[in-house]
């Protein structure tokens, strides 16, 4: 809590910071790094930062271009310490706000009561420094020492809290209440200005990428729950609007689930960024995906007359798609022809996997397809040059496996089983 006057504001006294830092935010780290690289004795700066955790520190009065509070000593002794910090002169505010108001994100942001931390580097760009460097701090106390004292040192650390709560404290040490500067920067962001290009929206890239190296670190990753979330439950006491299934709705938002939690599971792990992304789907693949995943009669029902397939058409697809996804899906519904080239090198691996007049017989029907003479057995070749085993089932050809890059393997497997199912 603070009291606030036209020029100052006075901070009740804050807490012990025992098993804390004295600053998390960028701001209060910046301050700290300022103060601590201008003080001449270090061990002034550790009595000090004792002192301001021991809650020493009392009511911190702020205003320009000075910063006020009395600290308790260890020994029961109270000492004023001041430190001053000079202000900016009309000059330095007037280049400070036509900064500001170049900038689209430097305005929104200062207008919702926040301070980026890349406004120091713009800042300092056009010839304003808002954080103290060598000599900006002077420290004075009642105990007469002539540099930072523990009493001083001890404010200076309670401000760095400070400023994790309201950055726009160093706006005020350095000569601008938060209001008034508003107000400024608002009349000037509003002002007309002839001939000139309207401010663009958003961030520049290049501003953007310069603040790279002073904006803090992003937080840790958050753990993954073991399961996706449970989906929303629609059975209600209020009747649905006319067309809306609530089931589906329901099995639609647990897919959502399902799939979100897979993609940020391999998201989060080791080298995925060396794994390409899977590719989109068409409405259609996504279509058979879904009935994949659905035990619910009536919504395959749904998803078959969405499909343009006929029940039986879209089980096979189904069975595709359990196999092997898209490419599975492309291999049971469209027929290529393969270069003659590939064709020879299959009918070279065909050969020298059987002895010499034992080979099944295969006779082509259609561009990437060849049925086994006599038997219900049959490859297809997908685009991505691996081979599909296929069964014939109550007049139907139907996925019978897994694909293989060798046509030998995948025909041998298959007629193995037939085999031993016979």
């Amino acid at each position: 809590m603070s009291d606030t006057y036209e020029n100052e504001r006075t901070f009740e006294p804050l807490p012990p910071a025992h098993g804390r830092g004295f600053a998390t935010s960028w701001w209060g780290l910046a301050w700290l790094k300022a103060l601590e690289d201008t003080a001449l004795d270090g061990r002034q700066l550790k009595q000090g930062r004792r002192l301001a955790r021991e809650g020493a520190v009392g009511a911190v009065t702020v205003r320009p271009g000075r910063i006020t509070a009395v600290v308790r000593d260890r020994d029961g002794s109270h000492h004023r310490g001041d430190v001053l910090l000079q202000e900016l002169d009309e000059d330095d505010w007037d280049r400070f706000l036509t900064m500001a108001a170049e900038r689209a994100g430097h305005i929104a942001a200062l207008l919702d009561r926040e301070m980026p931390p890349h406004l120091v580097e713009d800042a300092t760009s056009a010839g304003v420094e808002l954080l103290p460097v060598i000599g900006d701090l002077e420290p004075r106390c009642t105990c007469e020492a002539w540099d930072h004292c523990p009493h001083t040192a001890a404010l200076c650390y309670q401000v760095a809290r400070l400023l994790d709560q309201d950055p726009f404290v160093l706006l005020l040490m350095r000569g601008r209440a938060e209001r008034p500067l508003l107000d400024a920067l608002q009349e000037r962001s509003a002002a007309p200005v002839a001939d000139e290009p309207a401010i663009p929206q958003g961030i520049p890239a290049e501003e953007a990428f310069a603040a790279r190296d002073i904006v803090p670190p992003l937080p840790a990753l958050p753990q993954l729950s073991p399961e996706p979330g449970e989906p929303p439950h629609l059975d209600t006491e209020t009747a649905p609007e006319p067309g809306v299934d609530p089931a589906a709705l329901e099995f639609l938002a647990a897919d959502a689930a399902a799939r979100a939690h897979r993609m940020l599971a391999e998201a989060l792990a080791p080298g995925h960024e060396l794994h390409p992304c899977e590719a989109e789907l068409t409405e259609d693949q996504d279509t058979v995906r879904l009935a994949a995943a659905c035990h619910e009669t009536r919504i395959s029902a749904r998803l078959a007359a969405a499909s343009g397939r006929r029940p039986a058409d879209l089980a096979a697809a189904v069975r595709a798609w359990q196999l092997g996804g898209a490419a599975s899906l492309q291999a049971l519904e469209e027929e290529w022809t393969p270069d003659a080239e590939v064709l020879a090198r299959a009918v070279a691996g065909l050969d020298r996997a059987w002895p010499e007049g034992e080979r099944p017989a295969l006779r082509p029907t259609g561009g990437n397809r060849w049925t086994v003479t006599g038997r219900a057995a049959q490859l297809r070749l997908g685009h991505d040059g691996r081979w599909w085993p296929y069964r014939k089932e109550r007049g139907r050809w139907t996925p019978a496996g897994p694909a293989d890059r060798d046509p030998a393997a995948a025909l041998e497997t298959m007629l193995a089983e037939e085999g031993a199912g016979g």
